[in-house]
């Protein structure tokens, strides 16, 4: 079984998914204009406004970015990222962040139209409400809803928590030899209290660590960075040199840098997918503009920070070309090590712990407002205790079979995503088109 689900897992994960993820966000990029482009310092201002970081009684507009950087923000910023540069090569990085950079127009359009979508005084929506009120015709829209509303409902079980429990486990086991039962016991308790809280205190939660842990971590990356400066200028070179020469589309190892840099790119950013959006749509403030760009600079920090960053680490270390077989978050380990000693494995470890369990909480209100979506309003406390227990189960198991159900899940929930991002890619550019002056003046609001 696992074999089969493995296969259609890497058939729908090929070429055609790839080249409509990426095909949509520079179609996005273009009809918009390159305002995501233009407009990327201002968005980024806009988190120091009053009115992004305060909310009236439900969860701020940065609160929810932060919500949804705690699902984006997990192991393949980390592992992901390891595993790109094994299979593709150094110029693998500049794919990521093409993709990213392309992958911002799909992000604000996806958040935007979420907010655009709810009715007023809703704080609670997403894709799946997008499609069943603006896609025609209405039955059509309705049925990409549901669709788009079960995969999630898996996808949460899957990637956003057994895998993710399971990577704490191994990492905290390899570290510091803290048995797998005790990491499983720990983040089982630790979600369940947390998620029976709701949105509130899954908000405070992901506030709290997004911070610390990004933080945590691009200090170490960038101590590793600097204690290799002087490999740095040979190793961005190589990494252009792959990614842009002749061979990079045509084929080859080059070839293989495009493909695995776009899917880790997405992978990373989720931009596209549509989980981000279910987080915007339960920020406070009706402006959908706002809520677009806001969770656009997300994704931008994602990729274009975290993960460059740790592929600069990885590149400038020397450790692709001397780590023997080493994959994943060992070979970033190895990175760590050569400037930070044992110390550096240790470190990678606790981030690993950190950001599987921020991307645990992330995803639990994703996926509880999916179920929601399908049951109308049921089964909500059921769906936290099993999610809790998902999370304990995850920690302890082997997960060939989750994986693969979790890749599966995440790409079929991507593609009516992205036909609705098409479908409404007229709306999306009018809603930026309006606030556009007030994001390139920086203004407070």
């Amino acid at each position: 079984m696992t074999e089969s689900l493995t296969a259609l897992s890497a058939k729908l994960w090929g070429a055609p998914l790839l080249a409509l993820l990426l095909g949509t966000g520079i179609f996005l990029t273009v009809r918009t204009g390159f305002g995501t482009w233009r407009n990327l310092p201002g968005a980024c201002a806009l988190l120091l406004s009053p009115g992004v970081r305060h909310s009236d009684g439900g969860i701020s507009p940065l609160a929810a970015l932060m919500t949804a950087l705690a699902s984006t923000l997990g192991t393949g910023n980390i592992v992901g990222v390891a595993t790109a540069l094994t299979a593709g090569g150094p110029g693998a990085l500049v794919w990521m962040e093409i993709s990213a950079l392309f992958g911002l127009a799909a992000k604000f359009s996806e958040c935007a139209l979420a907010v655009r979508f709810r009715r007023r005084g809703e704080r609670s929506g997403g894709p799946m409400v997008v499609m069943a009120r603006g896609v025609r015709p209405r039955l059509l829209g309705r049925a990409m809803g549901g669709a788009f509303a079960l995969f999630a409902v898996g996808a949460s079980f899957g990637m956003g928590n057994m895998a993710q429990t399971n990577a704490m486990a191994t990492a905290l086991e390899a570290a510091f030899s803290v048995p797998p039962w005790v990491t499983a016991a720990a983040a089982g308790l630790a979600t369940l209290a947390v998620i029976r809280g709701g949105i509130g205190r899954i908000a405070g939660a992901s506030g709290f660590l997004v911070p610390l842990m990004a933080l945590g971590y691009l200090g170490g990356a960038g101590a590793v960075i600097i204690g290799h400066w002087q490999a740095l200028p040979a190793a961005v070179g190589q990494m252009f040199a792959q990614a842009l020469g002749p061979e990079a589309v045509l084929g080859g190892a080059a070839g293989a840098a495009m493909r695995y840099g776009v899917a880790r790119g997405i992978f990373s950013n989720e931009a596209g997918m549509g989980s981000a959006a279910i987080a915007a749509a339960a920020a406070d403030g009706d402006c959908p503009a706002l809520h677009g760009y806001i969770n656009m600079v997300g994704a931008f920090f994602d990729t274009c920070v975290v993960c460059t960053v740790t592929g600069l680490a990885i590149c400038c270390s020397g450790v692709l070309e001397t780590a023997n077989g080493a994959d994943g978050a060992a070979l970033t380990i190895l990175a760590f090590e050569s400037v930070l000693g044992r110390w550096g494995g240790a470190l990678v470890a606790v981030c690993v712990a950190l950001f599987s369990f921020s991307s645990v909480l992330g995803w639990a209100y994703q996926g509880e407002t999916a179920l929601v979506y399908l049951t109308g309003g049921r089964g909500r406390m059921l769906y936290r205790r099993a999610f809790a227990l998902a999370a304990f189960v995850g920690a302890v198991s082997r997960l060939e079979t989750v994986f693969a159900l979790s890749d599966i899940c995440n790409a079929l929930m991507a593609v009516p995503n992205l036909l609705c991002l098409l479908a409404l890619s007229a709306t999306a550019a009018r809603e930026m088109e309006a606030f556009e002056p007030a994001v390139r003046k920086r203004k407070k609001l």
